[in-house]
């Protein structure tokens, strides 16, 4: 169960909810006014969202590299290559 804490009496509190965090896993709020502005985890929570934030967005590259190919699949070097020229070309 998460919690939720204003920066001041985080600032006042912060060994103590430190511990909580690392050695009882909640997860704390950090609000600003009453507006929720960060989050206090445990670090392995962060490793693991950290990998899925970077496997989530490989996978989009790679499903854009996919769409890509087949648009691209009537497309021969040659034709690819004049296009270019074209573009650099164009550039000049």
């Amino acid at each position: 169960m998460q919690k939720i804490i204003g920066v001041t009496e985080m600032q006042r509190r912060f060994r103590s909810v430190f511990d909580e965090v690392s050695h009882a896993r909640i997860p704390y709020i950090l609000t600003r006014g009453s507006r929720a502005e960060a989050a206090l985890i445990p670090y392995e929570e962060y490793l693991r969202f950290a990998a899925w934030k970077e496997s989530s967005i490989l996978s989009r590259f790679d499903d854009l590299m996919a769409r890509m190919a087949e648009y691209n699949a009537d497309v021969s070097d040659e034709e690819l290559k004049k296009d270019i020229e074209a573009a650099l070309a164009d550039k000049r």
